[in-house]
Parts: structure tokens; C-alpha cells; sequence
């Protein structure tokens, strides 16, 4: 199939010039046309596809949304609920009224249609793409890995830069929402995929709250004094239980893990003081309609989108601004830590506002904050975890850490933590 660019976007703005250029809404869709067109161009270019396949890349680019003109024409908003699906205006207007020959002189509508939905299915995030691309592809796009691939890495990676066998690992806790299956729990499934095969594990979920508790739980098991090496794993695949026509939803959750090695030590460092708390009230305002004993899969649970994450903003909100920021306060104060005392907040990145109003109840300046939300989002048990990763060059041995996190259930906390090394710079 040979596609002529030129031809194309002239194509393309021809049909967008029958519309009214004056309303911002049309220029911001033409705008964004001419966006999504050069990112396709690039993810094809990274992936290294031959040019032909290059050139279909950017024409669905191109092509992805000329169905919003008419969707703005006809009902006036761009929101699908209030109107027809806009996927289906393009269909319409590309197939049914026989635009696509503008751009393409093909007459394999379907051969053409089947590759697009190829590619849709089958497609692979490249290895090397520009920072901006990046940033808005925090996405596990593999159809056949889960949240354990992503688990499987962190632990490997923990492997290389600890020195760590796995044979010597004691017990490893996997903190998840989206568990490759109900059973068995992912913690085995990693365990397998990574080799360890002389300990035991096992899933903890607790919402975004995850890994706080898992981190507690592993801190007894530790204290306990049977086990030396434990391994908490924070691993999700949130994109799997998001519902991409959901515009409350869709644009918060990403794909994440990250793991931490627990060990013991006569030093005043590591989990100092914890308060977890929950409730289950809160189940009615954060939750997955169906999937579970009480409403299982059927094809109506299916067609009625049950089984995406469900989320009322606003009380989720109300709770989270006030408990989260009030247990991190209260660990403060049976601590005597002032602010000048806490190196850094590691905050659940769920809402910047949140995350916001936590730090200052506490005393902190912004740049005592760590915050990487705007790079991937809402990765509900992974968040903490992928914080540390991330600021882990920064941070001192005996800094005080306060975590703090609020997920579904509801289940909210915090731990004060004294970090254990400084790393030391390769």
C-alpha cells in the first residue's frame, strides 16, 4: 500500500476546513491531529517498520479522530456519552461515505481495516523513544504479561544491586490489586519467574495502601527473628482494570512495580513507628463493580463495563486530603519529629492536591516532598516503592522518611522509617 503524505494532509485539512475553523474546539482537534500523526510517525520510526508500514502508521494518525468534527457539528460536545461514539462517526465518514479513497487509493477497505486492528492488539511500546513520548507511555502494552512480569523485574534488578541470591531469600510479599490471576497469588508466580525456590510467599491487597501494610507485615516476620532476607514487592498493571471511555479514571492510573529487601540489624535505622488504619464504608465510593464472589463474570457484567475500577471523586477525595495528611501528623508527634526532623515525605501519588495539603500539614517545604505523578501516574501499590527508587540517590543513611498513603477499602497510613545506607556512587 503506497500512501502519499502530501496527499494526505491536504486531504485532511480540506475536510477540516468544512468545518468552522473559528471554534476553538475545531482548532484544538486539528491541533491534535497533527500531534497524534507525528507521534505515530515516531513510535513506527523507534520500532524500526519499513517505511510502508511507517506511512500507514502516521495515516492512522491522521485518521484517528476525523469523526470529532462531526461529532461537534451534530451534538455539539465531544463527550461520547453525550452523543454517538465518535470511533463510529469515523467509521462512518471514512468508510460509509468513502473518504478513505481522499487518502488512500486501496480498495482493500478491509485488508486495511484487519491491520489496524493487528496493530492495535499487537502493539509493543519500542526500547528507545524521545523523553516527551515517554513520559505519556507508562503502559505495560505487552497483551501477554501482567503485573508479575513487571514484579519478576523489580526483583531482578533488587538482585543486581544488592548482590542478593535467590536462594536466599526467606519470604517474598507481593502488594497488588491486579494479580495475574485470583490464584494462584503473584508472589508465587514471581518467585518462579525470578528462581527463588526456598521460601515462601504470598499477595497482600490493600488498595493504594498496599504496600504500607506490606511493608509492616514483612517488618514482623523480620523482627520476629526467622527470617534474614524479605522481599516486598509493590507490582501493578493498572491499565489492565481501566476503563479508557471512563474520563474520570482513565487519565490517572499507570503500570509500575518496585521492590525493597528487608534484612535485620542492631542499628536505630529501618521501620521505627507505624499507624495503618481502614474502613470499610468506603468500599461504596472505590471499587470493581463485578468479577468477585459476590457478582461474578457474566456476559452482562462484561457488557455493562463491571469489571473496570469504579471511583466517586469526591468523597474519595474528601477522605483521602484529611486521613492521609492526619496519620503522617500523628506519627510525627508520638515521635517528636518536627519538620525540620523529616528528610523527606514519600507520598502515595494519587493527587497532586493530596499530596499537597499532607506536606503542608506537616510542616514540609515542596522540595521535601517527593512527587512523580505527572511521569506515571497512579500506580496504586507501587507508587512508595518507585519513589524510593527514584530518589534513592539523594537519600542518607539515618534520613527520616515519613510514607503515607490512602487507597480503596478505605485503608490509609503512615510509617516512620529511618533509611538504612547511603549509596554508594559507581
Amino acid at each position: 500500500m503506497k500512501i502519499d503524505r502530501a496527499r494526505a494532509q491536504k486531504a485532511f485539512a480540506d475536510y477540516a476546513a468544512h468545518y468552522n475553523a473559528d471554534d476553538p474546539k475545531v482548532k484544538l482537534k486539528i491541533d491534535h491531529t497533527y500531534r497524534v500523526a507525528a507521534l505515530c510517525d515516531c513510535i513506527a520510526k523507534s520500532l524500526t517498520l519499513p517505511p510502508e508500514d511507517a506511512d500507514l502508521a502516521w495515516l492512522s494518525g491522521m485518521l484517528h479522530d476525523v469523526g470529532r468534527f462531526e461529532q461537534l457539528r451534530r451534538y455539539n460536545p465531544f463527550i461520547d456519552a453525550q452523543s454517538i461514539n465518535h470511533a463510529a462517526l469515523s467509521a462512518s465518514v471514512l468508510f460509509d461515505e468513502g473518504h478513505i479513497r481522499d487518502y488512500i487509493d486501496d480498495a482493500a477497505e478491509d485488508a486495511l481495516l484487519r491491520t489496524a486492528v493487528a496493530w492495535h492488539s499487537a502493539f509493543r511500546l519500542p526500547e528507545k523513544l524521545d523523553d516527551r513520548t515517554r513520559m505519556f507511555c507508562q503502559i505495560l502494552r505487552d497483551a501477554d504479561k501482567g503485573s508479575a512480569y513487571l514484579g519478576a523485574r523489580a526483583v531482578e534488578d533488587l538482585f543486581r544491586k544488592t548482590g542478593l541470591k535467590p536462594e536466599e531469600v526467606d519470604l517474598l510479599i507481593c502488594c497488588t490489586v491486579t494479580a495475574d490471576m485470583h490464584f494462584p497469588a503473584n508472589g508465587n508466580v514471581i518467585s518462579d519467574m525470578v528462581g527463588i525456590k526456598n521460601a515462601f510467599s504470598f499477595d497482600l491487597n490493600a488498595g493504594c495502601s498496599g504496600f504500607l501494610y506490606g511493608l509492616i507485615t514483612a517488618t514482623q516476620y523480620v523482627e520476629s527473628g526467622r527470617y534474614k532476607k524479605v522481599i516486598v514487592v509493590g507490582a501493578e498493571k493498572m491499565s489492565a482494570i481501566t476503563d479508557y471511555t471512563d474520563r474520570a479514571t482513565c487519565p490517572i492510573f499507570g503500570d509500575a512495580a518496585a521492590a525493597v529487601l528487608l534484612e535485620p540489624t542492631t542499628e536505630d535505622l529501618g521501620v521505627i513507628d507505624h499507624i495503618l488504619r481502614s474502613d470499610g464504608m468506603g468500599r461504596v465510593h472505590l471499587h470493581m463493580k463485578a468479577g468477585g464472589s459476590l457478582k461474578p463474570p457474566t456476559i452482562d457484567t462484561v457488557l455493562a463495563r463491571e469489571h473496570y475500577i469504579y471511583q466517586e471523586g469526591q468523597p474519595v477525595f474528601k477522605h483521602a486530603v484529611s486521613n492521609m495528611a492526619d496519620v503522617s501528623v500523628e506519627v510525627m508527634e508520638r515521635n517528636n519529629l518536627s519538620s525540620e526532623d523529616v528528610a523527606w515525605l514519600v507520598p502515595h501519588q494519587a493527587n497532586l492536591r493530596i499530596i499537597k495539603a499532607t506536606g503542608e500539614r506537616m510542616g514540609l517545604p515542596k522540595e521535601k516532598v517527593m512527587v512523580n505523578i505527572q511521569k506515571y501516574g497512579n500506580t496504586t501499590s507501587a507508587t512508595i516503592p518507585l519513589c524510593l527508587y527514584e530518589w534513592e540517590d539523594q537519600l542518607k543513611k539515618g534520613d527520616n522518611l515519613i510514607l503515607a498513603a490512602f487507597g480503596a477499602g478505605f485503608t490509609w497510613g503512615a510509617i516512620y522509617l529511618k533509611w538504612g545506607y547511603t549509596k554508594v556512587k559507581s
